[in-house]
């Protein structure tokens, strides 16, 4: 589903509001999760889960091409947690 996808579906389920109106509030809920876990906090998603901010530690690597070994530093990566309803519904 690209973005205005995303827009269409939402402004189908919301008929009053002005389909700009929701393209802003989903740039602005975007904007919003990204500086929220930019600091390390976790967004939840009601009914659907959570993202949370993981540390995945420095390791070796190799380079696919070449097969030189090479340090691959630690960083920050967001994980999304499923809930249960969530689980639930995709397995119905």
């Amino acid at each position: 589903m690209t973005f205005e996808e995303m827009v269409e579906a939402v402004w189908q389920r919301r008929q009053g509001m002005p389909k700009s109106t929701v393209r802003d509030m989903l740039h602005a809920v975007c904007e919003q999760t990204a500086e929220t876990l930019k600091v390390g906090d976790e967004v939840p998603l009601p009914g659907l889960g959570k993202l949370v901010v993981n540390t995945r530690s420095a390791r070796t690597g190799r380079n696919p091409h070449t097969g030189e070994t090479i340090d691959i530093p630690e960083t920050r990566v967001v994980k999304f947690k499923a809930a249960a309803p969530l689980k639930a519904a995709l397995n119905q």
